[in-house]
């Protein structure tokens, strides 16, 4: 304690002694002694019989006011947007702040979230380990259109006992909600119309990622399906994530949880509510909704729909150097003399095959590789990618 503060509680603390060694006496008398006035002087009486000598020390002052606080009205609309979109944190509710009242000096998002704690409107989160994931993947992902990503948000009981299987398809490079649909079964001839829709709608992307699991892929050679097949025949490249590694399409993986949040906590009575629910999501998710990685703006503002319009299914052409072999409706191709089974997914459908060295071929789909055909002592052998 420096010393002039010394000097001051040592003053304090004698005119408290003196006061206790004449508690019959003249208090105003012991005030003007010590030159205070009585107010002052049960002030250091309260502050000595509450905490002791230390309560008799200087206290800093207290502003009445502060002239950098969030003006009422201001902070009054924080709270408003919050009540309107509850799951909207300071950097989201910031940036609807910026666009719908811009003539407003809009706190900072770190002073939005004191407004938030304030009044009662921020929500614990849970303490967990979280793992970056892998960007690499994504990285081809520039332009809209670029890559779709494709899956089934799982599937869960609606109220009245029916499973709902909803089929999501984003955008990678702008996020933005292409299709979210309730489909019968999970399956191809289920989800066709919905890709097909989705086609003529936004014109077609140069890849579609997705899992390894049925519709999308197999365990045929190439993991193709007969739905990735129909999407090779328009020009499209399916692209699928590692077995066992969601981080590597985490932006749907992301998404999916936000759809779950908004949309399926608790689920609705029927498919017919569920699908409505979906709707209006999806709405707000691409024109409302700002994303961070977008900037703060809504994912409506980086999309456009795809240049290339959808064509019919064709099988696919090869370069002249390759050797192109058909498919028997049994899932075989021959090569000389070697009978090879490819998969029935494949039956009526042109591979072709490059030779790389003397008894080694590479076999393709399209532009996929499949695998390797390798000819050892007379006996052809097919092995697929590792």
């Amino acid at each position: 304690m420096p010393w002039k503060e010394t000097r001051v509680v040592d003053q304090r603390v004698q005119f408290i002694a003196a006061v206790q060694l004449e508690p019959k006496g003249n208090f105003a008398e012991q005030c003007r002694r010590f030159g205070i006035s009585r107010d002052t002087g049960y002030k250091w009486v309260e502050r000595y019989r509450a905490l002791g000598p230390e309560g008799l020390g200087d206290r800093k002052p207290v502003p009445r006011s502060c002239p950098h606080r969030t003006p009422d009205g201001i902070e009054a609309r924080v709270v408003e947007l919050r009540k309107q979109w509850p799951d909207y944190g300071p950097k989201k509710l910031r940036a609807l702040l910026l666009e719908i009242a811009p003539q407003l000096a809009v706190p900072a998002a770190s002073t939005i979230g004191d407004i938030l704690d304030r009044n009662g409107l921020i929500r614990p989160r849970r303490v967990r380990l979280r793992v970056p994931p892998s960007s690499n993947p994504l990285a081809h992902a520039q332009l809209p259109n670029d890559v779709w990503c494709v899956d089934f948000k799982g599937h869960f009981a609606l109220g009245d006992g029916s499973r709902c299987y909803p089929l999501t398809i984003t955008d990678a490079a702008s996020r933005y909600l292409i299709k979210c649909e309730i489909v019968a079964q999970p399956d191809e001839a289920h989800c066709r119309p919905h890709f097909e829709r989705a086609f003529r709608e936004f014109g077609m992307p140069a890849r579609i990622r997705s899992d390894n699991g049925p519709p999308f892929a197999t365990k045929t050679l190439g993991g193709l399906s007969r739905l990735s097949v129909d999407w090779v025949q328009r020009g499209i490249e399916p692209e699928r994530i590692e077995p066992g590694k969601p981080q590597q399409n985490g932006r749907h993986e992301r998404f999916h949880l936000t759809l779950k949040q908004q949309t399926a906590s608790p689920p609705k009575s029927n498919a017919a509510e569920q699908q409505r629910a979906f709707d209006r999501f999806r709405h707000e998710y691409n024109d409302l909704r700002p994303h961070e990685a977008l900037g703060q703006t809504p994912p409506a503002r980086h999309y456009e729909p795809s240049h290339r319009a959808m064509p019919e299914p064709r099988a696919p052409h090869y370069d002249p150097d390759m050797t192109v072999r058909w498919v028997t409706h049994g899932g075989e191709i021959t090569l000389r003399g070697s009978k090879l089974y490819v998969g029935t997914v494949l039956k009526t459908q042109p591979v072709g095959l490059r030779q790389t060295d003397d008894d080694e071929w590479e076999i393709f789909y399209g532009p996929l590789l499949l695998g390797y055909v390798l000819r050892r002592k007379g006996v052809a052998r097919l092995e697929p990618m590792r």
